[in-house]
This record gives structure tokens, sequence and C-alpha cells, in this order.
């Protein structure tokens, strides 16, 4: 699986409302986000934007979860604690992507570099 990598210094965008397409149109591989029937092309890349900046912050905060997953995963007051090597094996990620990422997921929990006011660089 591909290491994703937050940005540094970027503000936390705002995702645009994310509305699940129902059944039958998200079956029709050429069903998107309803973007098939915007006719204007200016109305298209505004909406194709919205979307892209909000699976963007999607993604963003969902790599935050997994640091924080992990960090919390390797604590060494667990007892039942995972070795980087099990973590990564449980992500599909490398083990030394999963060092990071336990780093990084530590500083978020310390409220760090990465915080809930931007983001911290894993790598």
């Amino acid at each position: 699986m591909a290491e994703h990598t937050p940005r540094r210094d970027q503000p936390r965008l705002r995702p645009a409302p994310l509305l699940f397409e129902p059944a039958e149109a998200a079956s029709d591989p050429e069903h998107f986000f309803d973007l098939e029937s915007i006719d204007d092309p200016r109305a298209l890349l505004e909406r194709a934007t919205e979307l892209t900046l909000a699976f963007r912050a999607a993604a963003d905060r969902a790599t935050e979860f997994q640091a924080v997953a992990a960090a919390q995963l390797a604590d060494p007051r667990r007892f039942d604690r995972l070795t980087p090597a099990d973590i990564a094996e449980r992500a599909e990620w490398t083990e030394d992507y999963a060092k990071k990422m336990v780093e990084f997921g530590r500083d978020l929990m310390r409220g760090g570099e990465g915080g809930s006011s931007g983001h911290a660089d894993p790598v």
C-alpha cells in the first residue's frame, strides 16, 4: 500500500459536504457524485474542485486517526501492545512507516506539532 504523507504547514480545509450516493447510482461506473450530469464547465470545475478538497481533507484526517491508533496500539503501558511490525502488517504499511506513524500519533496525542491546528509529517 502506498505511504500517505500529511502536508506540513497547510491549514485544515473544511470539506464540502459529501452526499452519499444512492446504491443504484454508485453501481454505475460512469456515475460519480453526479458530476457527469453537469454540463457547464465552470460549474463542473467548481464542484469537482470542492470534491477534490473534501477528499484531501478527509484523507488527511483519516491519516491522523491512523497515527493515533498506531500510537495507542504501540503504547508500552498496554499489556497487549503491538510491535511496529504487527502494526505494519495490520495497516499494510512497511515497518519503517509504522514506526514513523507511531511517533506522529504520539505527537498528535501530546498536542505537539500536528495537534489539532495543523499537520505533522510522519516521514
